[in-house]
């Protein structure tokens, strides 16, 4: 799952060096898992230009992003702090990812579904009304490849994903298009519970191409009422998780 998760660390600045995004990375994981507790202050410069062996620039760089998601907070001449928990930016990408990688939460993942129920259903019904060509093929091809996948052909895990942002994309809304990253980093790890918790990858596969269906007719209503009903068999799952748990 590390393999998976750490090459899909995402910042909008996509000039940002890879070195930058690595300490970024290993930081911040750091911080969630409690390596770093709360109220903590951060190695001082020096320690952390040695131990990276980067530049004070580029350590800089790396706070600032930290602070941006709420993780840290640096104050003149009092170091860099760790910030409690409550101050954390649950709906940034790389927060949502760690959070889920050092403890994986079925209650966070279940409230995020809520939120998911909110937003999919919405984007597949402005696909459904304003998705061109291009847009709707790429929904396609994702849906050929969660095909391919069960015969072994693909990746499930990255082809499932790919549907979800397609139709994300499709939707028309710009709003919608920018949680992509967020939505991705819920889905690397809810996919994964689900697809091990039912095991039914053909009533999976169903569910989602009625969501493709009803996209590629024109029809709106269909089209969310599809995707809702993908989304709150997913949901049932984990809840039924949390009963057993």
């Amino acid at each position: 799952m590390k393999s998976i998760v750490k090459r899909r660390l995402w910042h909008p600045d996509a000039e940002l060096g890879q070195r930058t995004l690595g300490i970024v990375e290993d930081i911040g994981s750091a911080i969630v898992s409690g390596e770093y507790p709360s109220g903590e202050i951060l190695p001082v410069e020096a320690d952390l230009a040695q131990k990276y062996q980067a530049s004070r620039s580029v350590l800089r760089e790396a706070v600032k992003i930290l602070s941006a998601k709420g993780l840290v907070t640096a104050r003149r001449r009092k170091g860099t702090s760790v910030t409690p928990k409550t101050s954390w930016d649950l709906l940034d990408a790389d927060v949502l990812r760690w959070i889920l990688m050092g403890d994986f939460s079925l209650p966070l993942l279940v409230e995020f579904t809520d939120i998911r129920l909110g937003i999919e259903p919405q984007a597949a019904a402005g696909a459904a009304e304003r998705a061109d060509p291009v847009a709707l093929a790429a929904i396609r091809v994702a849906f050929t490849r969660m095909h391919a996948a069960l015969r072994g052909d693909d990746d499930p895990l990255d082809s499932d994903i790919s549907f979800h942002l397609a139709i994300l994309a499709a939707s028309g809304n710009r709003f919608i298009n920018r949680l992509k990253h967020l939505i991705e980093a819920a889905l690397l790890f809810s996919i994964r519970y689900t697809d091990d918790q039912t095991r039914t990858a053909d009533i999976k596969l169903a569910r989602h191409e009625r969501v493709l269906l009803a996209i590629e007719s024109g029809d709106p209503e269909a089209a969310a009422a599809a995707s809702r009903d993908l989304l709150i068999a997913a949901r049932a799952v984990m809840v039924k998780g949390l009963t057993r748990g």
